[in-house]
């Protein structure tokens, strides 16, 4: 890890709560902003440890939140993109890190002290609003993601994780059909939705008329029309 002094107001810009912040208001921060610059794979915070009070953000690269169970069974919660922010105990809460992050590529994370912060939030009250709206999505999502490991098939969850990552990261068009920007490797989406590789991989045979999955992670969408229409099916039946 390197850790370097925040320089710009675009780093900061890079940050989804901040993007709509006066000049002046940004340039107030930079003081008490690092940029940490971390390698693949490396952890940027393990889950238990004592963490600063601090906002975290990512500003470039990907990370991987995930959990371990009692059984020392790993859980990928999500993958953070840039512009978003994690670790919401280290502002909120009892500072303690509820998860392991972990670099799936060379990333970069912003981190701003506390008390700077919350001097402007107090100037500009809706960053709290921004603030409460991503978590509020965080817990959406875990709720959702509960309610699937409860209730569903794992197919249907896997063509649910296809189209969520589908809709937040964006698709680009190629020779045979939608390619998800955000490539997803069989153990990510193996830990994602709760069953195993060998299963991951048997599911996706299941899907061969509608997704392609290429070695690496690369995943192409047919039809979205009959991915969904897969879903329906599934869950009538």
């Amino acid at each position: 890890m390197i850790i370097k002094p925040c320089s710009s107001i675009s780093q900061l810009k890079k940050v989804s709560i901040f993007q709509d912040l006066e000049r002046t208001q940004l340039e107030s921060l930079i003081p008490f902003s690092y940029v940490r610059v971390y390698q693949r794979n490396e952890i940027v915070m393990h889950e238990g440890d004592q963490i600063l009070q601090q906002l975290h953000a990512l500003i470039t690269g990907r990370l991987e939140i995930k959990k371990t169970a009692a059984n020392a069974k790993e859980t990928v919660i999500r993958s953070i993109p840039p512009g978003e922010l994690f670790a919401a105990p280290a502002i909120f809460g009892n500072g303690i890190s509820p998860a392991t992050v972990i670099c799936q590529v060379e990333s970069q994370v912003l981190t701003i002290e506390r008390e700077a912060l919350l001097q402007v939030i107090s100037q500009s009250p809706e960053i709290s609003l921004k603030i409460l709206e991503v978590f509020n999505q965080r817990l959406q999502q875990l709720h959702n993601m509960v309610h699937g490991l409860i209730s569903e098939r794992a197919i249907v969850r896997l063509v649910k994780l296809i189209k969520y990552y589908g809709d937040r990261d964006g698709t680009h068009s190629v020779a045979e059909g939608e390619l998800l920007n955000l490539q997803l490797p069989y153990y990510q989406i193996a830990r994602s939705i709760g069953i195993t590789y060998e299963e991951c991989v048997r599911l996706f045979k299941k899907l061969k008329g509608v997704v392609i999955y290429k070695r690496g992670g690369t995943i192409i969408v047919k039809d979205w029309g009959k991915l969904e229409a897969a879903i329906k099916n599934i869950e009538d039946s």
